[in-house]
């Protein structure tokens, strides 16, 4: 119904006024929190594929370790990058005006500083403790080495339904209820299991291969970063939140 639909606008609009709003300081070190977390991601999918067969349903199973990094930053209500895709540009959407604007760009700047550096730690942290043996360690890398067999146009493509369902994500949520945890491990194994790429959890992945000496970090910036970013954004932004914007102003 249009009402409820213009409930849910007005609920995730009100969560963004109050992101715009943060200081930079909040926003830095939850993004830096949130960068961190999103690494379990990458490591509970690599020990779930090191225990599992190499078939389809060991892959199937597999990405359910996908989620957990996504479950930790949004019920922890950490700052994540793709998640501010949506709730802090509806506040733009509705009142445009150069001063929100500036205020977007820097939280997302900030988160996306953030996050970077805090997958940056955890990778580091991962290939250098002695936490893990050397098979683990091969399981790590094969992640990452998969993610990179895609090229830019991939990358991109990928990354525009990677940015996409988590908008559709953040909509949700508001309505979910009890439902939330249910609502973020479908939405995210749905990502998994379509090896679409995000931003964020992909920096782990790649990131281990950097740290280990596999690939340059020209490669992550120009090969990964650089198309998955545009693609999340896209997907995230100029579609979603555009559309479903446009869908309560028509209503109106």
């Amino acid at each position: 119904m249009p009402t409820q639909a213009a409930g849910v606008h007005k609920t995730i609009r009100s969560e963004g006024e109050k992101e715009l709003s943060r200081t930079v300081s909040a926003l830095f070190w939850s993004a830096l929190a949130a960068g961190m977390s999103m690494s379990f991601s990458m490591l509970a999918k690599g020990l779930l594929t090191f225990h599992l067969p190499d078939s389809s349903i060991g892959y199937l199973v597999a990405s359910l370790g996908y989620t957990i990094g996504f479950l930790i930053v949004i019920l922890a209500r950490q700052q994540l990058f793709t998640e501010n895709t949506v709730t802090a540009v509806l506040p733009l959407m509705s009142e445009p005006r150069f001063s929100k604007l500036l205020c977007l760009l820097r939280l997302w700047g900030t988160v996306l500083i953030g996050n970077l550096l805090g997958t940056a730690i955890a990778a580091y942290a991962i290939i250098t403790m002695p936490v893990f043996d050397s098979e683990t360690h091969q399981v790590f890398l094969g992640i990452g080495k998969h993610l990179l067999e895609n090229d830019g146009g991939m990358m991109f493509a990928k990354g525009v339904f990677a940015g996409w369902l988590i908008a559709t994500m953040v909509w949700l949520l508001p309505a979910a209820g009890q439902a939330k945890i249910g609502v973020i491990l479908i939405i995210t194994y749905l990502v998994a299991i379509g090896g679409f790429t995000h931003i964020i959890v992909g920096s782990t992945e790649v990131l281990y291969l950097v740290f280990d000496g596999k690939v340059s970090f020209g490669v992550y910036l120009l090969d990964f970063v650089l198309p998955v970013l545009s693609g999340n954004v896209v997907g995230g932004t100029f579609i979603f939140a555009l559309i479903s914007h446009a869908q309560i102003r028509s209503d109106k």
